[in-house]
């Protein structure tokens, strides 16, 4: 699996809980950098460090266009997205790894 390549993710405190969705060229470094405090007040405040969805994407452009879409979504569609791949909202960051 090519580690560096454009994704977009979505993190959370735990099943049902806050959604956090952004995007990054390196998933593996991203993730570590929300879980070691580096990035994101918020997902930081909110203790948002589990990897429950990801989508790898050929391009930046494209990975921040998927973004900026899920962002408008209801949270039930967001919600829908998670469990029709991760059901049981498994940390998915040590798949990656």
């Amino acid at each position: 699996m090519q580690l560096r390549q454009p994704s977009v993710y979505m993190l959370t405190n735990k099943r049902n809980g806050v959604l956090y969705v952004g995007v990054t060229s390196d998933l593996v470094q991203r993730i570590w950098q929300h879980r070691s405090g580096f990035v994101s007040s918020f997902t930081r405040h909110h203790g948002a460090y589990n990897l429950v969805w990801y989508e790898r994407h050929e391009t930046l452009e494209s990975a921040i266009r998927r973004e900026k879409l899920l962002k408008k979504w209801h949270r039930r569609w967001k919600l829908a997205l998670i469990e029709n791949t991760n059901p049981y909202w498994n940390d998915l960051y040590s798949t990656l790894l």
